[in-house]
């Protein structure tokens, strides 16, 4: 099997191997679970939040150091420690321009877990630890700090990270593999990062750190969760390699074995049956009760079995027989003008009460003895006599008990002289003392109740009404058509609208677009319609058409007595009309005669009403100055400075960091420089501390097994080298701790 195919077969395993929701407590980390805030949490109190279903908490002031107890910390994240795949959640509504961490899980300077919301630059940012004991911040452009409510999960599955903001997909990002390897001694913050720092302003409930896949589900139960997740493909991906070194080691059994099976070319091999224990060899016939039953290809083929007349010669007369289904000639007895057959008893019964029995053997009724009696506990008046034996029963007795003729689809039945069989019901009888019975085809016959947007389906006994594709079922015999577009089942194109029909949907593209046929990366395939180009635009003669996302516009040449009004992200912006840029509020724009002009506000220190946010350096407050991390520095208001690979500012008393901003390293061995903060590209793959692996440039190890890029192993005839495969590289080094 190929190495694509065996990533397709285990994939679909992933996939509907999907656990269905419900999340086993010892998955989930509930940060509010046990806390409790008491003196030592000033400035945190109880307040109302989103719903009364669990507590919410308000955080509030300057100086505050609220982290959870040692013992219920380690408990914690205890079940965090070297997963790769979990989901942090939070249900929140955080004060504008505030800017803090949710919840923050770091030793000394190193953070292993942080997430943090900037209403400053309006970002939601990530930070986790790496291989390599590196810090790595994603991202998420995002106001969260708009005082309203929120609900915010951030999943990490493996390198895949998912933003998820009132059950809407925000953002998926490629990122490293968290490496949660958390020290004992670790703390955890709730509301900042540490006791001075990262200070979050407004109410929390539920924060929860789930170490599931797909943990966002708590909060949106009604998302997707049926595909598997970028950390099951990568627990994929390790079993392959894990397997490689049984495959390598087994290549030469394997080998031999299919020498010895190409001998086997000229046996022939043939499919068998196997029935209640008994196997049957190809086109073996036999008799299954009432049925000729044959063994063809495998498989089990049966037909009723019709019985012959019979004629039988004198002193016989046709009759059951144990065993077969068919009746067969047996000897007669004539007693008392009844003809009965071999092995058939009668007793006769005298005034007296006396009893003689008799039994039918050899055309001759020969007496026989009737034994003890048991003794009856009924009362008299419940006592019965019977033709076939000389002791009373009491009513009611179980014939059934004493054995009968009845197969697996006939129920005996006991009555007033002796037992019956009756056919279950859904089977009819296939002779006249309902013995043997076969099941009634209720499809074939038409005497089932399937309605409308059914399909009839045969079992033993019954039948079943299955529903069509696309149909939903309404009771036991009728289904009705499933609405995929009200439902939610399907998700259309963005520029799509969802259009239901019997039994299935229809995407439609929205007016302004059309179906290309193909669907692009980003799972989209309608596509824009340049009605410029395609003459559909109903522009004056005047004008210039410009094609629009899913529409066009008309605008005036430049000199023309046109309106002179502007388009500005996708709107039409009047002549003369000024506005403040959504995404920039220290932004302004204006529309000239059809020119958009764009500039920064200008900051008049003087003006009573200036806003601070855009010029904090006319705040002068001395509440919004901010404290460096080491405690020792003062900034102003607007002051800018950089600490630990970070970008900070101070502004209004709040401090905000981000990242370093570093070009991109397009190469395939890179490394970060001690002292330095970006990555840099390097030659020399044995100096890299990340690899774009290329899974089509592998290594041979000294064994002469083939390794995919990015795996590793220990060098044979040694215990601490440890070597890896680096896009066709094979690079070896010593770990000192293993000496």
């Amino acid at each position: 099997m190929g190495y694509l195919q065996f990533l397709v077969v285990f994939g679909i395993f992933f996939v509907f191997g999907v656990v269905g929701f419900g999340v086993d407590p010892s998955l989930r980390i509930n940060v509010f679970h046990d806390f409790v805030p008491g003196a030592e949490f000033e400035g945190v109190s109880q307040v109302q939040g989103f719903h009364d279903e669990s507590r919410a908490f308000l955080f509030q002031g300057s100086s505050r150091g609220v982290r959870l107890p040692a013992a219920t910390a380690q408990r914690m994240l205890q079940k965090l420690r070297g997963r790769s795949e979990f989901t942090v959640a939070v249900t929140l509504r955080q004060e504008k321009l505030n800017s803090g961490a949710m919840l923050s899980i770091h030793h000394a300077e190193q953070r292993f877990l942080e997430l943090e919301s900037s209403g400053q630059k309006n970002e939601v940012r990530l930070h986790f630890q790496v291989k390599g004991q590196q810090t790595h911040t994603e991202v998420f452009p995002y106001t969260l700090a708009d005082n309203q409510w929120h609900k915010v999960a951030v999943a990490i599955s493996a390198s895949h990270a998912t933003l998820y903001v009132d059950c809407n997909r925000i953002y998926e990002r490629v990122v490293p593999v968290p490496l949660m390897d958390i020290p004992g001694d670790t703390s955890f913050w709730i509301g900042q990062r540490n006791g001075a720092h990262g200070l979050f302003k407004g109410v929390m409930q539920d924060v929860q750190i789930l170490v599931m896949p797909q943990g966002y589900i708590t909060q949106c139960p009604d998302l997707n969760r049926t595909c598997p997740t970028c950390n099951d493909f990568h627990g994929l991906v390790q079993k392959i390699m894990e397997l490689q070194d049984i495959l390598a080691k087994t290549s030469s059994k394997l080998s031999l074995a299919e020498e010895k099976m190409n001998g086997l070319d000229n046996c022939y091999c043939e499919r068998t049956c196997s029935v209640k224990g008994v196997t049957y060899r190809e086109d073996q016939s036999w008799t299954d009760g009432c049925k000729n039953c044959t063994c063809s290809n495998g498989t089990v083929q049966c037909e009723t079995l019709v019985c012959p007349p019979l004629e039988c010669p004198d002193g016989s007369i046709p009759a059951y027989v144990a065993g077969q289904c068919c009746k067969k000639c047996q000897l007669m007895c004539l007693f008392a003008g009844q003809e009965l057959v071999e092995g058939d008893r009668r007793a006769v019964h005298h005034p007296s009460g006396l009893c003689q029995l008799y039994k039918c053997r050899g055309r001759t009724m020969h007496r026989v003895q009737s034994g003890d009696c048991p003794e009856l506990h009924c009362p008299e008046a419940q006592q019965v006599t019977i033709t076939d034996r000389c002791c009373k029963i009491c009513r009611g007795h179980d014939f059934c008990a004493e054995g009968h003729f009845c197969t697996e689809h006939s129920d005996c039945l006991n009555l007033d002289a002796g037992a019956s069989c009756s056919c279950k019901e859904g089977f009819r009888p296939l002779r006249q003392d309902n013995a043997y019975c076969e099941d009634i085809d209720e499809c074939a016959e038409g005497k089932h109740y399937c309605r409308e947007n059914t399909m009839c389906v045969n079992t033993p006994g019954s039948f079943m009404c299955i529903c069509h594709t696309g149909y939903i079922r309404i009771d036991d015999y009728s289904c009705t058509d499933i609405d995929e577009c009200s439902e939610g089942f399907v998700e259309c194109d963005s520029h799509a609208t969802c259009v239901n029909l019997p039994g299935w949907y229809h995407c439609e593209c929205r007016d302004g677009y059309h179906d290309n046929g193909m669907l692009t990366v980003n799972g989209e395939s309608c596509e824009d319609i340049d009605e410029c180009k395609s003459g559909r635009s109903t522009c004056a003669n005047d004008t210039i058409c410009f094609n629009l996302d899913g529409g066009y516009d008309c605008r005036c040449p430049h000199g023309h007595n046109c309106t002179g009004d502007c388009i500005h992200d996708n709107k039409v912006k009047h002549n003369g009309q000024i506005w403040v840029l959504d995404n920039d509020r220290c932004s302004v724009c204006s529309c000239q005669m059809g020119q958009v002009m764009c500039r920064r506000m200008v900051c008049d220190c003087e003006n009573p009403t200036v806003d601070l946010f855009c010029c904090p350096e006319c705040d002068p407050r001395l509440s919004s100055q901010c404290l460096h991390q080491n405690g020792l520095l003062t900034y102003a208001s607007g002051d800018s400075w950089t600490e630990n690979c970070q970008q900070c500012q101070c502004l209004q008393g709040e401090v905000d960091c981000w990242p370093v901003s570093c070009p991109p390293a397009d190469c395939d061995f890179m490394l970060v420089p001690e002292g330095e903060c970006c990555t840099r590209c390097v030659s020399d793959p044995c100096q890299a501390q990340r690899v774009r692996n290329d899974i089509t440039k592998t290594c041979e190890d000294e064994h002469g097994i083939t390794r995919f890029s990015g795996s590793s192993w220990v060098k044979h005839g040694t215990e601490c080298t440890l070597c890896q495969c680096k896009n066709g590289h094979i690079c070896c080094s010593v770990d000192p701790m293993c000496l």
